[in-house]
């Protein structure tokens, strides 16, 4: 794959890695979270399997499993310096690895940076500093694994946003920026994603998406995407059916979806054609299947398939 995208192509991320371990049987839940499946070899082979499955799918570029690998979550783990840092790199290997078994080299590996706290709680945004030194941790490991791409993911303020994109791009990283946002299409801390898109793309991000956000959500984020565009923009929504569950409670399984592989696939179409995505795919409840599905209508424009 090129390291640019024309303006005429779509590029098809993945879709969610931990609704797929939940699928798989692995619990997904503190202090581990969706890092347990990097803690034995038959964990990783689970993993590695659902990485292939995107990749089968269509997507050309896999996510590797490093949203929850920053320090705050892993010292809760009690794992030492050497430990953490493994971690870290074992999520690049099992990507990596995915991807030669895939027989698709030019698919990218995403470094995932999260948050530092907690993605639905903007009030709980630690200090600049303790932003910088942990998301510069991440970074830093990231770039000794040899990630392509650091994707900075499910961003509530743009405080944060800012400064793990800061610290990519300190390190010579090339960024990608997502928000998370509120069925308003603002950010979950109030913030217009208009500015976020602006501040983000003036500090260097290459492309700036809405991510863990429903579908109706996200189309209202779309027409803010549209009119701050200066650059590439994408969106993978979260499509979890989530009736009778409080807004943003963690359950530890995996809830049904709210559209079918069919109905996700003519819904991202749309996207495509009515605010010119260039990049597409699905966070919380999507599949391999939703992925697959949404391929075959966007096959005659997606990146790696001409």
């Amino acid at each position: 794959m090129s390291n640019s995208i024309a303006s005429e192509e779509v590029l098809l991320l993945d879709g969610g890695i931990a609704t797929e371990l939940q699928r798989a049987g692995l619990s997904v839940q503190s202090p581990w979270w969706a890092t347990r499946a990097l803690l034995t070899e038959a964990n990783r082979r689970i993993l590695q399997s659902v990485h292939e499955a995107y990749l089968a799918a269509g997507a050309r570029v896999i996510t590797a499993n490093t949203f929850r690998a920053n320090l705050r979550t892993l010292r809760g783990t009690r794992l030492d310096d050497a430990g953490r840092a493994w971690m870290v790199h074992a999520a690049i290997g099992v990507a990596d690895a995915a991807r030669r078994e895939a027989r698709v080299p030019d698919a990218w590996i995403a470094g995932s940076i999260g948050h530092v706290e907690d993605c639905y709680r903007p009030d709980a945004v630690p200090p600049d500093d303790e932003l910088r030194a942990e998301h510069g941790w991440l970074v830093r490991e990231l770039s000794r694994a040899g990630v392509e791409l650091f994707l900075i993911e499910t961003m509530n303020t743009i405080r944060e946003a800012r400064i793990a994109l800061e610290q990519v791009l300190t390190a010579g990283g090339r960024a990608w920026v997502s928000f998370v946002c509120a069925e308003d299409g603002m950010l979950l801390s109030g913030e217009p994603l208009t500015g976020a898109v602006h501040a983000v793309q003036r500090d260097g991000a290459e492309a700036v998406l809405v991510n863990c956000t429903s579908p109706t959500g996200t189309e209202v984020a779309m027409r803010a995407l549209c009119r701050g565009r200066a650059g590439l923009i994408g969106a993978y929504p979260n499509i979890e059916d989530r009736t009778g569950l409080p807004p943003y409670e963690h359950v530890d399984r995996a809830l049904p979806a709210a559209l079918g592989p069919d109905e996700f696939a003519e819904l991202v179409f749309r996207w495509r054609a009515d605010y010119g995505l260039d990049i597409i795919g699905g966070c919380c409840g999507t599949s391999p299947a939703h992925l697959a599905a949404a391929n075959r209508l966007l096959s005659g424009s997606i990146s790696g398939r001409r």
